[in-house]
């Protein structure tokens, strides 16, 4: 397959064109020239033809200007790059009939994708989608903080232009996404019509995903399904939580969890979960909230365990350092030919050592 160096930046106008509330400056005064441009910056000035009461100026240059974040909207104004009529405004202001509204457009933030050699280890592929085993470590995609050594990275390298540009740049192709330290099975579209396919049955909830998971404690039900919502945790961040106070419920996001118990083990219990929503972090929270937290999820109640803890002799080196946890089988439909599919991705050695052990040591 073709090897691609960069996936192009998206090349559409920063203005939205479909809202009727204003026009250029060029094109209300007949001017085909292009806007200006300072500093290197584009310039374009709005002017506004028909005045909506209560539409703040951040607000309505949102609308205006997808690209840009009300935050960083909100940033220029603050800065002056953002004036009305010639002169600083302010955030509230409510543009009026007239108005001249100049914005000084920064430039689009880099949308490269280096692509590197990282091992994929593929499961399935045709000319539509692949799917793969993520391997526990690696995160789905660049950050503001991570740019190299991504699943996306690999993907650009392996694939090339043969992946869907989906609605963000730093994630071509991924349909759905895996925690760093949870591996398992991931689905990727080759074209865009795959992508939104593949996606609509995610959010029909039409693909059932099953995770192995190692909990600590004995479940006590040999199946039951957790409803309850999860937040933010106020105080931790990147944390979830299952909130206890329903004066907040503006706040709480749907998730449903359904588990089945597969073996019992003295003090661990080895469970399949089918997420019915896909919220981060939803298995991990929902497991600890109803008392048996995933083998060395620390973050979440989780404990480190090694060799000797589970048999008694042997190393006291741990076992492994995050959460025992897997996405072991995913079934939907293809994208295209609908054909129903059931694809699976091997459990890593890492947690089928620590199953062994418990089989070994700790059967019931």
């Amino acid at each position: 397959m073709s090897k691609q160096e960069k996936i192009a930046p998206d090349t559409k106008s920063n203005v939205d064109p479909s809202d009727g509330d204003c026009l250029d400056k060029q094109q209300a005064n007949g001017d085909d020239s292009v806007d200006d441009a300072e500093d290197g910056l584009e310039v374009q000035t709005l002017v506004i033809r028909k005045k909506r009461t209560g539409r703040r100026l951040d607000k309505y240059l949102q609308g205006r200007f997808p690209r840009l974040s009300r935050t960083l909207i909100q940033k220029l104004i603050k800065q002056g790059e953002i004036t009305v009529n010639g002169k600083k405004a302010k955030n509230s202001y409510e543009p009026a009939l007239g108005d001249e509204v100049a914005v000084r457009v920064p430039p689009p933030e880099p949308t490269d994708i280096t692509p590197e050699d990282i091992p994929l280890k593929i499961i399935y592929e045709d000319d539509h989608m692949l799917a793969l085993n993520k391997e526990i470590g690696i995160i789905c995609h660049p950050s503001k903080s991570t740019g190299l050594g991504t699943i996306a990275n690999g993907l650009t390298f392996y694939a090339g232009q043969n992946l869907s540009s989906g609605s963000d740049a730093f994630r071509p192709g991924i349909v759905h996404r895996l925690d760093k330290n949870t591996s398992g099975v991931m689905l990727i579209a080759k074209s865009d019509e795959a992508h939104w396919r593949l996606s609509l049955q995610f959010e029909k909830r039409e693909i059932q995903k099953t995770y192995f998971g190692i909990c600590e404690g004995e479940v006590s039900l040999d199946r039951d399904i957790i409803n309850q919502p999860l937040a933010d945790h106020p105080m931790i961040k990147e944390r979830y939580m299952v909130p206890g106070f329903p004066t907040r419920q503006m706040l709480f996001k749907e998730a449903v969890t359904k588990y089945e118990v597969q073996e019992r083990f003295r003090g661990f219990t080895i469970v399949h979960m089918f997420p019915k929503t896909g919220r981060t972090h939803q298995l991990r929270v929902h497991m600890s909230a109803i008392g048996y937290p995933l083998v060395g999820d620390t973050f979440y109640g989780g404990h480190h365990v090694s060799e000797k803890q589970i048999s008694g002799s042997g190393s006291e080196e741990t076992l492994l350092p995050f959460q025992a946890l897997h996405a072991f089988k995913i079934e939907f439909r293809h994208p295209i030919s609908e054909e129903r599919m059931e694809l699976m991705a091997p459990t890593p050695e890492r947690l089928t050592r620590i199953a062994d052990l418990l089989r070994a040591h700790r059967a019931k």
